[in-house]
């Protein structure tokens, strides 16, 4: 038995990405004028309020394979740096190394790009990840016993008291499961102006119901767990039946072989 990780990471980055320019560059007031004809003026979309990413930071918690989109997180220009965390020390070449399904061209397979690796399961490894300085936080984690609401009020206190930016409060993007994040710590925390805004691709519970206060969050975006959509997932779903069968025709391991 296999699983069809590896298949998620270059969309999912993309929306992440997406999120971050939409919320930048005030995108969501421009489509709004644009919706309505209307040519919008300095003072509706003011200069201060506006920014690029020259010199950020990217935190990824959880450097798994849709973690590992790296490239389409900082650019090929490295106008971002970025750093990572796992469960576990990743002290050596071969134990940053991916080794399940990549896309060709994608991914960070020799584990190359973070700048600096985090590792630990406990409160105060988590805390030493999010005191770096960050502009932007992916959470990337599975959810299981320990991963829920690992994000609480003082993991997003923590995150905001110590980002770089001198303008604006740091954005966290959601795409791993709404559970990992206390919802109402993080209601609360963009309603108080502590975060500057979310990317939600996933929340607690799903469907979000009609009425709950983050859909009136003007600065929070939310994806109803679709990041990964697009018309070449079944394609790349199949590349990996068609990898395994070769392998076993020839005896080798599976690639991602699901063990319980």
């Amino acid at each position: 038995m296999s699983t069809s990780s590896g298949i998620h990471g270059p969309p999912i980055a993309e929306w992440v990405v997406m999120n971050w320019l939409v919320y930048s560059r005030m995108y969501t007031k421009i489509l709004e004028a644009k919706n309505q004809q209307r040519w919008l003026t300095f003072k509706e979309v003011r200069q201060w309020e506006v920014d690029d990413h020259v010199g950020q930071t990217v935190g990824i918690l959880g450097y798994g394979s849709i973690g590992r989109q790296g490239k389409t997180y900082i650019g090929t220009n490295n106008v971002f740096s970025a750093t990572a965390t796992n469960s576990q020390p990743r002290l050596t070449p071969e134990s940053k190394r991916d080794t399940g399904f990549i896309i060709p061209g994608t991914g960070d397979p020799d584990g190359l790009i973070p700048e600096a690796w985090y590792s630990g399961r406990d409160k105060a490894s988590l805390h030493d990840f999010l005191a770096q300085g960050l502009d932007h936080l992916v959470v990337s984690l599975p959810l299981n016993a320990g991963t829920t609401k690992l994000i609480g009020k003082e993991e997003l206190d923590i995150f905001s008291a110590h980002c770089n930016s001198t303008t604006r409060k740091p954005f966290l993007t959601n795409i791993s499961r709404g559970k990992v994040i206390d919802q109402d710590a993080l209601l609360s925390a963009l309603q108080s102006g502590a975060l500057g805004g979310a990317a939600l691709d996933v929340t607690d519970p799903e469907p979000l119901p009609v009425g709950h206060p983050l859909w009136e969050q003007p600065n929070v975006h939310i994806g109803s767990h679709m990041s990964a959509f697009g018309k070449r997932y079944w394609e790349r779903s199949l590349e990996i039946l068609r990898l395994n069968l070769t392998r076993i025709h020839e005896g080798k391991e599976l690639i991602n072989e699901y063990h319980r």
